[in-house]
């Protein structure tokens, strides 16, 4: 599996950078749990590789914070933290907002498509209570927002952040009433949008931010 998708996912980036990828995705998928040892030859087997990238890739996520490489131990997963999440939204919520506004300024007629296709997509998998396919289309709304700012240093801090809060979105999405409340916080940001408006669309974001920070905080637990 780890060796089909080194070929036909992230086509275009280097082979430590996929490998880079795929350990992070596992790593907050939990397939490593806090605290294992990520062996680089064990690795490099399952992966089908050579010991080299992936001795690169797992000095990238050393530089993330999400290994650590500890003398006479080897590389240990840290994974991520309640303070990681709690920064992370804190950064996200100021960061989000200025995206928003520069978004409803930049944004492209083709984008904006998008933006209500993926909205109405997400109400359909909404009632059908598809919560991973709803997810994945909550990921794609902020990503369209965040590809609209036509910022590409934004875009990639922001990207960046959706990584790691799949580790609490699916859990969060399944308390109840919290589907119908993510729509009707992201029906509010894309009314922003189609209006042109800069400052609910600051404000709806946030808002929404907020909103999913405390439902982290009340029904998760890392």
């Amino acid at each position: 599996m780890a060796s089909r998708t080194l070929n036909e996912d992230n086509v275009g980036m280097s082979l430590t950078s996929r490998i880079f990828h795929i350990l992070r995705e596992d790593i907050l998928n939990d397939k490593y749990k806090e605290g294992e040892k990520l062996g680089e030859a064990k690795l490099a087997e399952e992966l089908g590789v050579s010991r080299t990238p992936v001795r690169e890739a797992l000095k990238q996520l050393e530089l993330n914070g999400i290994v650590e490489n500890i003398p006479n131990r080897g590389v240990i997963v840290r994974g991520i933290s309640k303070r990681d999440i709690d920064d992370i939204f804190t950064i996200r919520e100021a960061v989000e907002a200025i995206a928003a506004s520069w978004a409803v300024e930049r944004i492209t007629e083709d984008e904006l498509k998008k933006l209500q296709e993926t909205h109405e997509l997400m109400e359909f998998y909404a009632f059908k209570n598809d919560i991973e396919k709803f997810a994945e289309l909550n990921t794609k709304f902020h990503e369209i927002i965040y590809e609209a700012t036509k910022s590409r240093h934004l875009e990639q801090i922001l990207r960046n952040f959706q990584y790691y809060m799949k580790k609490t979105r699916k859990k969060s999405l399944q308390v109840e009433g919290r589907l119908s409340h993510t729509i009707k916080e992201h029906e509010e940001v894309l009314k922003a949008f189609l209006e042109k408006d800069a400052v609910k669309a600051k404000d709806s974001i946030a808002s929404h931010i907020r909103n999913s920070r405390k439902n982290v905080e009340e029904n998760t637990e890392l």
